[in-house]
């Protein structure tokens, strides 16, 4: 009479074993670059992959997945740079662009400010964009341009508009597994601290702003930042009393680096 209590109790143990190993093997949870970690940021010359760090930012359109594939051998996590606030003459996507969301120029050659408030025209735009990095085995995204409504664009952009525009994006990036840094808009961290996972920040030591990104290493998430017209013994003691990851790069943003 035992016998079929038995059998029973040992297919309920089997079923449930079977339906609890998960579908997708690879461990949940986006990657999360800690404080005081290396990186290598390069968007222009030949990709030099023997830089000995766990973190490389490389262009997303100028890159093919073998890249990110052979960084990815090598032992490094990969950043996919997009512009996300700014439209750019070069890429292949630009013709999507309609006209009426262009506005003044941002410095750069061939670039100008988006109208960030055309979500509606925007988002699936930048959708196909992180779809791309996704595709190609990023780990992360650096979103470019998204302090607009500090700059002249054009458009009356507010800082609201701003805040409602970065968390769409980093929406869009957790959406497909990519964690994804905030770019400079030092003003706003205290708002959007929780929509990313780690800042990326040019010359906050030249311009004294360096304490106002600290509330990212508090949360253990990285800072990864840059200097180009500093000596390193100028920025790197106060770079690594705050836990930045600092390094001095010239603008172009080639393979040279000199890192704290």
């Amino acid at each position: 009479m035992r016998r079929p209590l038995f059998l029973g109790i040992l297919l309920l143990f089997l079923a449930t074993a079977c339906t609890s190993v998960p579908d997708d093997p690879r461990p949940s949870g986006r990657w999360q670059p800690k404080p005081g970690v290396a990186w290598q940021w390069q968007l222009s010359g030949r990709l030099d992959p023997t830089v000995d760090v766990p973190v490389y930012d490389i262009d997303g359109f100028d890159h093919p997945a073998s890249a990110v594939e052979d960084l990815h051998a090598r032992g490094r996590k990969v950043i996919c740079y997009l512009s996300t606030g700014a439209w750019e003459d070069f890429r292949p996507d630009a013709a999507k662009f309609p006209e009426a969301v262009l506005g003044e120029g941002n410095g750069w050659e061939g670039e100008r400010w988006l109208d960030i408030r055309r979500t509606d025209v925007l988002a699936p735009l930048m959708a196909e964009r992180l779809d791309m990095c996704r595709e190609k085995g990023f780990d992360a995204v650096e979103p470019d341009n998204m302090d607009g409504y500090e700059n002249r664009t054009g458009f009356p952009l507010t800082a609201a508009d701003q805040l409602r525009y970065n968390r769409l994006i980093a929406e869009l990036a957790h959406d497909r597994g990519l964690s994804v840094g905030l770019k400079n808009d030092l003003d706003q961290i205290p708002q959007l601290l929780d929509d990313f996972d780690f800042a990326v920040n040019e010359q906050c030591a030249q311009y004294d702003e360096c304490d106002l990104l600290t509330p990212f290493v508090t949360a253990g998430k990285a800072v990864l930042h840059v200097e180009y017209e500093l000596d390193v013994r100028a920025f790197c003691p106060e770079s690594r009393r705050l836990g930045l990851s600092s390094m001095l790069k010239r603008y172009d943003l080639d393979a040279w680096r000199r890192a704290c």
